[in-house]
């Protein structure tokens, strides 16, 4: 047969221990959350992250500038190398995507029949 969980078997020793760690979860939980939702936490807790920003800014720098030397010593790109590399390929694959556009634009003039109407042509070719 089946026990139901509000009666407790007195031979059943883990039974006894699940409830007992099962109340104890409840409690330490509502407490826990009438904690978090006092005033009292969310200035402590602000505090605490504008300390650690605070304190943690010069040693991003730090640690910055000690990996740019060090990556510089090993003749290895940086981050900003790596950018740059990636805007100028970036740039020129838009320029080929012109070059390639006015290509097709002077093959598509060149196969017209003779009898379509010609392009204007500009003044420094006349």
């Amino acid at each position: 047969m089946s026990q139901k969980n509000d009666h407790i078997n007195p031979l059943d020793p883990t039974g006894m221990l699940k409830n007992v760690r099962d109340a104890s979860l409840d409690a330490w939980s509502k407490m826990m959350i009438q904690l978090v939702h006092t005033d009292a936490y969310a200035q402590a807790t602000g505090a605490m992250l504008d300390t650690w920003l605070a304190t943690s800014t010069p040693f991003r720098k730090a640690l910055e500038s000690t990996m740019a030397q060090v990556l510089t010593n090993l003749n290895m790109p940086s981050r900003s190398d790596v950018t740059s590399v990636a805007e100028r390929l970036t740039n020129i694959e838009m320029r080929l995507d012109d070059l390639e556009a006015k290509i097709d634009d002077v093959q598509r003039a060149a196969r017209k029949p003779a009898g379509a109407p010609k392009l204007k042509e500009s003044k420094e070719t006349a």
